[in-house]
């Protein structure tokens, strides 16, 4: 393991919801980053990547969202900014590249973040279709509203289908994500 990779100093996935809420007093946005931070931590397990790491990019990825007052030219930039004295540079830069509006995510951490920041809001709204049901959510669902494109337009396909650049089909992210946020459901407020 190597030290520069991990979070400095150390902190647990409850310190984490704690900084975020510090930072974040809208629900549904602590909502999406509790998804987004469940789904990258499958992800990490999918790919033999820090479990640990992977789910506090995933949980503090949008903390300046409110701060910059959905500001696309300043998100990402200010959490960046936030998290360096609780975070290695990489991490920073992951959660600062997530922002596919001003910067073009390159590493399997970045492609990862967006793809997961984006799959979650879709599946979420599988979810809500099926009466709050996240149980009755599968892969055939979810792909056949990925092809609906009015159908929760505010997240990206294009952004969810970079996930195969990491050698995953969007099949099996679709299950993954799902499995992901069956795991957290009672924090979602989904059955």
């Amino acid at each position: 393991m190597i030290l520069s990779l991990l979070p400095i100093p150390f902190m647990d996935r409850g310190e984490a919801l704690e900084l975020l809420r510090s930072y974040i007093k809208n629900d549904k946005l602590i909502k999406h980053c509790i998804a987004t931070s469940a789904i990258m931590k499958e992800l990490a397990k999918e790919l033999g990547e820090d479990e640990k790491r992977w789910e506090l990019l995933g949980l503090l990825h949008d903390i300046d969202y409110e701060l910059v007052e959905g500001d696309m030219n300043r998100h990402g930039v200010v959490g960046s900014e936030i998290l360096r004295k609780y975070f290695d540079e990489s991490f920073c830069e992951t959660v600062k590249h997530h922002n596919y509006f001003i910067f073009e995510p390159k590493s399997k951490e970045e492609i990862a973040l967006i793809a997961s920041d984006n799959i979650s809001g879709l599946i979420i709204a599988c979810a809500l279709v099926k009466g709050r049901k996240i149980t009755a959510v599968t892969p055939k669902t979810v792909k056949e509203k990925f092809k609906e494109k009015s159908f929760a337009r505010g997240c990206n396909r294009d952004m969810i289908a970079r996930i195969e650049e990491l050698g995953i089909s969007l099949e099996r992210f679709f299950e993954i994500a799902i499995k992901a946020l069956e795991g957290v459901k009672d924090e979602l407020g989904l059955e």
